[in-house]
């Protein structure tokens, strides 16, 4: 018999996207203000040297993202999804409000880059073990044939994250002054942290199990051994599976949202807080497209709705930021043309990402789905797209070419989307509180 939908799954969903958001700022608040932190905490003889320092500091939290998975994974699917996640938004909330703690190179020389490192790598593991809960929270309270729509809200959360650590930015940009955000007030959107998590951990608590994880262990059907059962079974080839479809949803989620960030202040040189602007509104406008593109996808099924957004990214990449970048000369921005561009990249981004969190949570059996939709969405984002930001920047400041910058942007979608039309299957039709028991392999 088929277990019923429970009825307050409306409000499970805002507490955890509220969650979300808040653990999300505290991951790129460290991104918004990486040519801040590079002059506080290396030396400074070389600039572009210490911000691509900075810029591979924020890589490595991407990179370690996989491990958290791994672990937290483990512990979701072992002790439940609610705590779990506690526990990663408890140690992401103290990384991240400790980095505004730490005193400058200035003070303590290397030590504040090797501090600065320790607390990024907790962001990275914390981070590792959010999503997967989070996404397998709220698909294990809605309706099947709603999945899409309602997962896409909490979809939404990693874009208002950045919206959020902008805003903020520049509330105390244009409150402190630039003279004082540079010289101390850089701190306060770390310290802010500590209330916003601490906010976010108190509505959680006032959350329940999930009905699914709860019937599971009531049959006794929980998995012994979730890495075994994920990674040593006929389950791995699934995970393949999900990882070619995450690194392409991965650069493009990056390019489209971060990358924008970082050509307008490298490329075009406009200034932090005019391209916060720029960026922020953009991103305000284009966010409902996650929630649409997911609505979309219980319509006419994920793997379309996905796989488009990799093509129309690969495609059409290189003339978008062209344009970008004609409309972006220091003291001639065409500001409405600008957030228009930025506009299009994030609606790409809802394209491959609105959907994503249904199609996870649909491919994978219930007693080891936080495992199986964590590593893989961490190996995907974490490595294929946290990349973005460092390759791209990279690339452009040894040959000073926007093409060059942006193949490995074009080159991962295209090739994920050609492997994934063959590789990628349907899930939209796969009922999570219809069968409880493990699929069959197949």
């Amino acid at each position: 018999m088929p277990m019923e939908v429970p009825r307050d799954f409306r409000r499970v969903i805002i507490a955890a996207s509220v969650g979300n958001v808040i653990e999300w700022y505290d991951f790129y608040i460290f991104g918004s203000l990486a040519a801040v932190l590079s002059v506080k905490f290396f030396e400074q003889s070389h600039p572009v040297a210490a911000l691509l320092s900075t810029i591979a500091l924020f890589t490595a939290g991407f990179l370690i993202r996989p491990l958290g998975a791994f672990l937290f994974g483990w512990m979701g699917d072992r002790v439940g999804r609610k705590y779990t996640f506690l526990v990663t938004l408890s140690g992401m909330g103290l990384g991240t409000g400790a980095i505004g703690l730490i005193p400058t190179y200035e003070s303590i020389g290397l030590t504040a880059a090797f501090l600065l490192f320790g607390l990024r790598m907790i962001q990275g593991l914390c981070l590792g073990g959010e999503y997967g809960g989070a996404i397998t929270y709220v698909a294990e309270h809605v309706p099947d044939d709603r999945r899409g729509y309602y997962t896409g809200w909490l979809q939404t959360s990693p874009t208002l994250g950045i919206v959020v650590s902008l805003a903020v930015i520049i509330l105390t940009r244009t409150y402190a002054g630039n003279e004082a955000f540079d010289a101390w007030a850089w701190r306060v959107p770390f310290l802010l942290s500590f209330l916003l998590v601490a906010v976010a951990i108190y509505i959680r608590l006032q959350l329940q199990e999930t009905p699914i994880f709860q019937e599971i262990r009531a049959r006794g059907q929980m998995t012994a051994n979730p890495w075994k059962e994920a990674f040593l079974s006929s389950n791995v080839k699934y995970i393949g599976i999900a990882i070619v479809v995450l690194i392409g949803q991965g650069v493009v989620w990056y390019s489209g949202q971060f990358w924008a960030l970082y050509f307008l202040q490298q490329v075009s040189k406009v200034d932090p807080l005019t391209s916060a602007y720029i960026v922020g509104a953009a991103l305000l406008i284009a966010t409902p497209s996650l929630i649409f593109f997911g609505w979309l996808s219980d319509q006419i099924g994920r793997k379309p709705v996905i796989l488009g957004g990799m093509l129309l990214a690969a495609i059409t990449y290189y003339p978008l930021y062209l344009w970008l970048g004609t409309v972006t000369q220091p003291g001639n921005i065409n500001y409405p043309t600008a957030i228009f561009i930025i506009f299009i990249l994030v609606c790409y981004v809802g394209m491959v990402y609105g959907p994503v969190g249904a199609f996870l949570a649909e491919f994978f059996p219930g007693r080891i789905r936080y495992t199986s939709v964590s590593v893989p969405y961490h190996i995907g984002n974490g490595w294929g797209g946290g990349l973005v930001p460092f390759i791209t920047s990279a690339a452009f400041a040894a040959t000073g070419s926007i093409g060059y910058a942006l193949i490995y942007p074009i080159v991962v979608p295209a090739v994920c989307f050609v492997l994934a039309v063959f590789l990628m299957p349907e899930t939209r039709k796969i009922s999570i509180w219809q069968q409880i028991e493990p699929r069959a392999a197949s």
